[in-house]
């Protein structure tokens, strides 16, 4: 039951479309699973809900990189692919259905250009498809395997972990599978519900021995992505699935690089210090103006990039100049990796705070449908956590 489950909510993603996020829409995989009840009907008020909480913010065109285009978050997933296929003659790319594109498009065209040995479909098994990659990796192929949606990377646990984090650990730097990049759409998408909305990162950064990526939009998207498979180190790349079309920015045609476990400072400011990563740097974005608008909070956001390692630094620098810090994620508050944030700045700066440090995070119940605007930390429950970091 749980496999057939399984199969019809894939299907019934592939032919969703995601909606902008500037717009409130209804939700076509959701009106998709109410019509397999009887008793449901897609008119319900319950399903006219925003898809997001937030406006995305596009980050400047980069000048750095060379010329660039107009690209959504997947076509700069395609784009680095694409760069990575044409350089690196041992690059493979695989996993559920990337040989006619994906379900989100992210290798539409690479089959064809590259041909069905470099770019092919892997049985609907995850620990199969991170087995493969330990394997392909470890023999000299740069492998970059995709997990259809990050809440299926559960089975592949222990091939990541047990296998690929300490691979080079025990051999004793004689054997490793560095080349290994995991991709994975992830986080909510304003209609995925429990299977098809979750943000694993802290399962992963309690594990030495791999990288955990996450990006904001395109431009970090593709640099940070090509510095995951140009790294000699086992690297997770979770994609934030509700930007794949809704982020639009120029992004540099030509291969570049944006390095890792460094964060960056977006906007700088001298009152409060919020640090997200992946979709709720837009919604951050969006509390630090109403804070500086209605109370006149000056904010400074930071967008951590690289889960693991972390950029303590940056952060730490930071804190010790505001005072205060607010934190945030969409994953469940406890054992989420906003309580490694707070207890490493807690220990590094705790006589610069000013207030207790702020978690504004998930609850800790499974990602729920209908509830989903109740259970993300929108813009209003982050606002609320700052007025009580000034009047503390």
């Amino acid at each position: 039951m749980a496999a057939a489950a399984r199969f019809l909510l894939r299907g019934a993603v592939s032919k969703a479309p995601i909606a902008n996020v500037n717009v409130g829409a209804q939700s076509s995989f959701g009106i998709t699973l109410l019509r397999l009840s009887p008793n449901c009907s897609s008119k319900t008020k319950t399903q006219r809900r925003n898809a997001a909480h937030f406006t995305y913010h596009p980050d400047p065109v980069p000048t750095e990189y060379g010329p660039t285009t107009k690209m959504n978050l997947f076509q700069s997933v395609t784009s680095a692919l694409d760069n990575t296929l044409a350089s690196d003659p041992t690059a493979v790319i695989f996993g559920e259905d990337v040989a006619f594109g994906g379900v989100f498009r992210c290798t539409v065209g690479l089959r064809d250009k590259y041909g069905k040995d470099r770019v092919f479909n892997t049985p609907l098994c995850e620990q199969g498809i991170v087995g493969f990659g330990i394997g392909a990796a470890v023999a000299g192929a740069t492998a970059i395997a995709e997990i259809q949606f990050a809440d299926y990377i559960y089975p592949a646990f222990d091939q990541i972990v047990n296998e690929a984090a300490k691979y080079r650990y025990r051999s004793g730097n004689l054997f490793d599978c560095g080349n290994l990049t995991i991709r994975a759409p992830w986080g909510c998408v304003g209609h995925g519900s429990l299977y098809h909305s979750q943000s694993p990162e802290a399962f992963f950064a309690h594990c030495p021995g791999i990288k955990v990526v996450i990006p904001r939009g395109p431009v970090q998207c593709k640099g940070l992505l090509l510095s995951c498979i140009a790294d000699q180190n086992p690297c997770i790349f979770f994609e934030p699935k509700i930007l794949y079309r809704a982020a639009v920015e120029q992004v540099p045609t030509e291969a570049y690089t944006i390095p890792l476990s460094q964060a960056e400072v977006i906007q700088e400011g001298s009152d409060v210090t919020l640090v997200a990563w992946g979709t709720q740097i837009h919604v951050l974005t969006e509390v630090a103006n109403m804070a500086q608008e209605k109370l006149g909070v000056s904010c400074e956001l930071i967008d951590l990039q690289t889960i693991l390692p972390w950029d303590t630094e940056t952060v730490c620098k930071s804190v010790a100049k505001t005072g205060r810090l607010l934190i945030s994620h969409e994953a469940p508050i406890t054992g989420g990796f906003a309580a490694e944030i707070s207890s490493t700045v807690q220990e590094e700066c705790f006589l610069n705070l000013e207030a207790p440090i702020a978690r504004v995070c998930g609850y800790d119940t499974p990602f729920p449908h209908i509830f989903e605007p109740f259970y993300i930390p929108d813009k209003w429950k982050c606002f609320d956590a700052i007025k009580k970091l000034i009047i503390y």
